[in-house]
């Protein structure tokens, strides 16, 4: 996670919205920052759920778990605008690390989300 960290700040630690981030996460204890990551990964789990019950990434369903994804970085990170959410979607699938990541709860879950993300903001 800290390698993480230091290329979030190495490529966007002059924006206002990862000043937003530091403020907001700097005095999370070690449980509080491990509530946000494990409500990020039941949100996929949730959304390799819906996809493997033969949901499709458009569905009301996928629709609404998007919209939970988008309100828990909001609440739990930085504001979620539309836009970020869009490029969160595509880096999703683009950067393998974080395809890896998502797809450990399914095979295919981060094109789903990648996909359900696509939908959601348009």
């Amino acid at each position: 996670m800290k390698n993480y960290d230091n290329e979030a700040k190495k490529l966007w630690g002059e924006t206002e919205i990862y000043r937003e981030y530091e403020n907001k996460t700097k005095e999370y204890t070690d449980t509080e920052k491990q509530k946000a990551i494990d409500g990020l990964n039941a949100i996929f789990a949730d959304f390799a759920d819906y996809k493997a019950c033969g949901n499709a990434a458009d569905s009301a369903d996928a629709q609404a778990l998007t919209a939970r994804l988008q309100t828990h970085i909001t609440e739990s990170f930085y504001t979620c605008t539309t836009e970020i959410l869009a490029g969160l979607g595509k880096m999703y699938t683009c950067d393998e690390r974080f395809r890896e990541n998502i797809d450990r709860f399914g095979q295919g879950t981060a094109e789903f989300v990648s996909a359900a993300i696509e939908t959601y903001c348009k």
